[in-house]
């Protein structure tokens, strides 16, 4: 996918006070001493530095974002608290820069529906996930399919709506990959969102312990 357009939107808005999240992951996730946790679209570092307190010196914490802008504030932030157990990596989802099997925790607020292979994102969370480790996601679902017209509108798909898929085709994917133990934790009431009408939800679920039951 090219990130271009969401690059230079979420880059600018690193110096702002504005809020981009659909939704609160993190008050989910619960990270535990000793894991090593994953924060997929990790902005200016604020669900990473949060973790990283949860985890202890014992564990780690990666953020992963697109926008060097984001990037560069989060790493002020962790140098400013001196918070050490922490990496963030400019990386596009489809191609995570990190190893299989490494994680314990993976999460993300509002920006799986970005990538317009969505299914490959799913398969790094997959990958990188240890076996029995767990995701819990918040994002955001079309109620009726986007027209084609607007997925590769790059004003469309920073807006966070043109790239939603349906819940039906999200939950879907989950499961082709080989997630277990689906739960959609909450769920919103449709709302209109620039042309669409979408819903917020926030999913958790876990990749087996003995690896891909496919």
């Amino acid at each position: 996918m090219d990130y271009s357009a969401i690059n230079i939107r979420y880059g600018k808005l690193a110096s702002s006070d504005c809020c981009l999240s659909c939704g609160g992951a993190i008050n989910y996730a619960k990270a535990k001493i000793g894991e090593v946790c994953v924060d997929l679209g990790s902005g200016r570092g604020t669900d990473v530095l949060r973790m990283a307190d949860e985890v202890g010196e014992i564990g780690f914490v990666y953020g992963i974002d697109i926008s060097e802008g984001m990037l560069e504030k989060a790493r002020q932030s962790a140098l400013r608290l001196e918070v050490q157990n922490v990496r963030f990596i400019q990386s596009e989802l489809e191609h995570i820069e990190l190893a299989d099997n490494l994680a314990d925790l993976v999460i993300s607020n509002c920006t799986i529906n970005h990538a317009t292979n969505k299914e490959g994102v799913w398969s790094e969370v997959f990958r990188i996930l240890r076996k029995g480790g767990r995701f819990v996601v918040s994002d955001i679902y079309a109620t009726t399919p986007i027209a084609d017209e607007y997925r590769n509108d790059p004003v469309a798909v920073a807006e966070c709506w043109a790239g939603a898929v349906t819940r039906n085709e999200y939950l879907a994917t989950l499961t082709k990959l080989g997630f277990t133990a689906i739960e959609i934790i909450e769920e919103s009431k449709p709302y209109q969102k620039g042309k669409a009408e979408v819903a917020s939800l926030t999913i958790a679920g876990k990749k087996p312990s003995g690896g891909c039951c496919c």
